[in-house]
């Protein structure tokens, strides 16, 4: 796992009415500090990749379809450079997966509908000062995006 990476289960709590799922609490070992939640979605088979932040740590889950969360580490005094990590997240493995600083990471829609993803982030978002870098989705970071039949 890269370093800095973590993963917690989400816990889903069906009942007559629906279900329930506490995504991130303010007591979770994970938890790193507030800025904002937003959602972002992506139709099947659409890649929204790479992009990575200097200061801001992100905590994606998918809460509709399922999507291949995809992080590479090229952090220059990283013991885990040049790792990547692939995490599948949505209805059939609800799980949080934190991102921490200057890892790269993007996703791809691998359901039949189109996928919603929630991301919680420690910073708010700067419209005047981003705290964003982007690649583009293909041909720069070492991964193939496309469908593996093993």
């Amino acid at each position: 796992m890269i370093e800095g990476v973590k993963v917690k289960s989400l816990k889903v709590i069906p009942d007559d009415r629906g279900r329930l799922a506490e995504i991130l609490r303010v007591d979770d070992d994970i938890f790193e500090g507030f800025g904002q939640v937003y959602y972002t979605t992506a139709y099947p088979g659409v890649v929204k990749a790479w992009h990575a932040h200097r200061f801001q740590t992100d905590f994606i889950t998918c809460i509709h379809g399922m999507i291949k969360l995809v992080l590479y580490d090229d952090r220059e005094s990283s013991p885990t450079k040049g790792e990547i990590n692939e995490f599948y997240i949505g209805i059939y493995n609800p799980i949080l997966v934190k991102i921490p600083p200057l890892v790269w990471h993007g996703f791809k829609n691998i359901g039949l509908e189109e996928a919603i993803v929630i991301n919680i982030i420690t910073k708010p978002y700067n419209h005047e000062n981003p705290d964003e870098l982007r690649k583009p989705a293909h041909g720069v970071i070492p991964y193939d995006w496309s469908r593996k039949d093993r």
